[in-house]
């Protein structure tokens, strides 16, 4: 009886990932783009998504000392 049921478990999932990929392949267009975008704003784009990965991380660098220097609080 358990065997049965997780084989039928196991055949209702490998159902869901199929349609689930199913869906997937749908989305995907294998054209070429209808709007091509030059170099110039590729470098903007590619500029903008660096600086947004790279300034979190250079504002903690910078203030590290800062944030070493903080006074402990006083206990409670």
């Amino acid at each position: 009886m358990l065997v049965g049921l997780s084989g039928a478990m196991q055949l209702r999932s490998m159902t869901r990932a199929r349609v689930i990929l199913q869906k997937r392949r749908s989305s995907i267009y294998s054209k070429p783009p209808k709007n091509k975008i030059g170099p110039g704003q590729s470098f903007f784009i590619m500029s903008v998504f660096a600086f947004a990965l790279l300034a979190p991380a250079g504002w903690i660098l910078h203030h590290l000392p800062e944030y070493r220097q903080r006074s402990e609080p006083p206990p409670s």
